[in-house]
């Protein structure tokens, strides 16, 4: 069986291994000059930073691909568990220091609200029983039937997916900071809080299930382990090419087209590229699509977009922490703003990633390296970053400034910002989202994109925007899926 994946995130070659393990004929295609997708990293004057996802739970995930051929995952990759996961400021410029120590945990919960300690365990509980269900039984199931979802949904319905996570997070606890706080999961994966749906709770468990783990070097060192282990499997990796279209007879895939007029022919083709843009630009647009088709693609609502500022220091900031989340005044009214208004504000909440708290070798000696993410509304907002992008970067560095880094300012030797247009033109996600479609109940399972795509033969998807969704461990679960459908 002759099978051709496009796209080398994390899911595209999870999907790459697990087919050659099944015995397929394997191709890479890849339009970057480096394997990463979201997970590129990009390296300037002794600084390294990762590109994209820095918080790594579920390992196992990722060792099973080493496993699939006999391999340990250690000869090629090092994670190493982090003692705290986030440091939360808030907007008093309290802090909180999140971990998997239930003690620590519980201490630190009653010193802002004692009531809510009892709220806490009952919460993690239930959250126990969403990670069972929706993560445990069925983030590797193929939702390509609708009687699968039937079947699903009294055990959905019990587990109260009708709610936001920020509606559930609320139920048991009572103090504002720490709703925030436990509700924040859905960011990660590209969702509002207040909108997505409560199944996502789930994160807050598999944290506590597995830890929070850092490869060392970097995300980008297990994209490096996983192309080692590609190359000595026999997976063939086509780099600085980019697939310009897939190509069918009828609705049966028989090849696809690269920029350089090459065609290759192939039986099946697995897109870790993101499903509208493939539909839309790789494919046939909407001529052939069945009505029900054209309205679920229609109807889908998209990710936020991500304004990443990437910079390094001429001195160290020992007291910052690895992963550092503050809070903005406005919560909810900001989440509106990025997700419902499509406008900025100043008011922003951001992520700042430090590895070089853990990992010194991404940065030169006596340097500091960070990147620090902002939520902002995707490209259906029309903002132009050409004029916004310095302004934000400038926000960005005074909130720090004030928040956390002293004269960061002067103290930066060295950086550059990616904005939405950088989603959209280099990673073809459509309107520049993070994470491509909302987590919402509506656009869950089923309702996304599905794995076996509901039009073409031969065609499927992996990653962010197809089933279980985005994520690390969502889009190395969705080459799961394919597992058992193709």
């Amino acid at each position: 069986m002759n099978s051709i994946v496009i796209g080398s995130g994390f899911g595209g070659i999870a999907a790459a291994l697990r087919l050659k393990a099944k015995g397929h004929d394997v191709t890479l295609i890849e339009k970057h000059p480096d394997l990463g997708g979201r997970a590129r990293v990009f390296k300037k004057n002794g600084f390294i930073y990762d590109g994209g996802p820095t918080v790594i739970t579920a390992p196992y995930l990722i060792n099973e691909l080493f496993e699939l051929f006999k391999k340990d995952s250690k000869d090629y990759i090092k994670l190493s568990p982090l003692k705290i996961w986030y440091q939360f400021i808030f907007e008093d410029n309290t802090k909180f220091n999140y971990s998997g120590n239930e003690n620590d945990m519980k201490k630190q919960i009653e010193n802002i609200n004692k009531a809510d300690v009892n709220g806490y365990e009952e919460l993690v509980k239930f959250t126990k029983k969403i990670f069972d269900k929706g993560f445990t039984q069925l983030s590797d199931v193929p939702f390509d039937k609708p009687f699968i979802m039937l079947q699903q949904l009294p055990a959905l319905l019990k587990l109260k997916s009708y709610k936001s996570v920020y509606s559930l997070v609320s139920s048991y606890i009572k103090n504002e900071k720490l709703r925030r706080m436990l509700s924040m999961h859905p960011l990660l994966v590209g969702g509002n809080p207040f909108t997505t749906t409560s199944i996502y709770g789930l994160i807050l468990y598999l944290e506590k299930k597995w830890g929070i783990h850092y490869s060392m070097g970097g995300t980008g060192n297990i994209i490096k382990g996983f192309e080692k282990l590609m190359n000595e499997v026999g997976v063939k990796i086509i780099k600085g090419h980019e697939v310009t279209k897939i190509i069918s007879n009828g609705n049966k895939i028989t090849g696809v087209r690269l920029d350089n007029q090459t065609n290759i022919e192939t039986n099946n083709v697995i897109c870790n590229a993101d499903p509208p843009a493939v539909y839309e630009k790789m494919l046939n647009g909407n001529k052939d699509y069945s009505l029900m088709f054209k309205w679920k693609k229609n109807r889908m609502e998209y990710s936020m977009g991500l304004f990443v500022y990437y910079f390094g220091t001429k001195k160290t900031y020992d007291d910052v922490e690895h992963h550092t989340i503050k809070f903005g005044n406005k919560y909810k009214e900001h989440l509106n703003d990025i997700f419902d208004n499509k406008r900025l504000n100043n008011d922003i909440s951001y992520y700042l990633h430090r590895p070089s708290a853990t990992d010194k070798s991404m940065a030169p000696q006596g340097k500091d390296c960070f990147y620090v993410l902002v939520p902002v509304p995707n490209n259906q907002s029309k903002i132009d970053w050409s004029i916004e992008g310095e302004k934000m970067k400038n926000l960005v560095i005074d909130k720090m400034e004030k928040d956390l880094m002293p004269n960061l300012r002067e103290s930066i030797v060295e950086d550059f910002y990616l904005t939405p247009e950088y989603f959209e033109k280099d990673l073809n996600t459509k309107y520049g989202s993070g994470f491509s479609i909302q987590p919402k109940f509506s656009q869950s399972a089923y309702f996304r994109f599905h794995n076996k795509s509901e039009i073409y033969d031969g065609l499927y998807f992996v990653g962010a925007g197809t089933h279980p969704g985005a994520g690390v461990p969502g889009v190395l679960s969705s080459a799961k899926v394919l597992d058992k459908i193709l």
